[in-house]
């Protein structure tokens, strides 16, 4: 029989989708006030992959990631997907989000992100909030690959790279 561990701790990040930089620089400054400073930040892409943000975003959709330095504990995951729906909602115009922000943490093995969408392949964490595991990293391959039902974006050759990238540095902090 095997006995309950806690697990390793996790490196934070959080995606961020915006269109207007002011909104996206006060989300940045709200996000290193509550989980300290950056360990990686990715430079913003144009974000295609739906049309589902672009009325209450606008247009065009651009995206970063935030990488913090501090590891965390896992199963903090849902009390900060709260908090970025906080500063979500703190950033909003007549009910509409002016940034999308989707924490999530990488560990050795997997991509997990938070979300406040149930579906089948999540798996209920506590307090309105699910875990979907987005990317499993294959040590043959030296790189994350696919859950079948994870986001487009987080399919990409360029995101992955960014994943693998991260991942060595939580290698070195462990």
């Amino acid at each position: 029989m095997g006995k309950p561990a806690n697990p390793k701790p996790a490196l934070l990040f959080t995606g961020i989708l915006y269109s207007d930089k002011s909104y996206l620089s006060k989300a940045k400054e709200s996000l290193l006030e509550i989980f300290g400073s950056t360990l990686l930040e990715t430079p913003s892409v144009s974000w295609d992959y739906s049309e589902y943000y672009k009325e209450e975003i606008g247009s065009p959709i651009m995206r970063t990631f935030i990488f913090f330095k501090d590891l965390i504990n896992r199963a903090e995951i849902a009390d900060i997907k709260l908090r970025t729906n906080d500063i979500e909602t703190s950033l909003s115009i007549d009910g509409k989000r002016k940034v999308n922000l989707d924490p999530g943490y990488l560990t050795l093995a997997n991509v997990i992100l938070a979300t406040t969408k149930g579906y089948a392949h999540r798996i209920y964490l506590g307090k309105g909030i699910y875990g979907e595991v987005s990317l499993l990293y294959r040590e043959k391959d030296k790189a994350f690959v696919p859950n079948i039902f994870t986001y487009s974006d987080y399919q990409d050759k360029k995101c992955i790279e960014m994943f693998v990238k991260a991942r060595e540095f939580l290698k070195l902090k462990k």
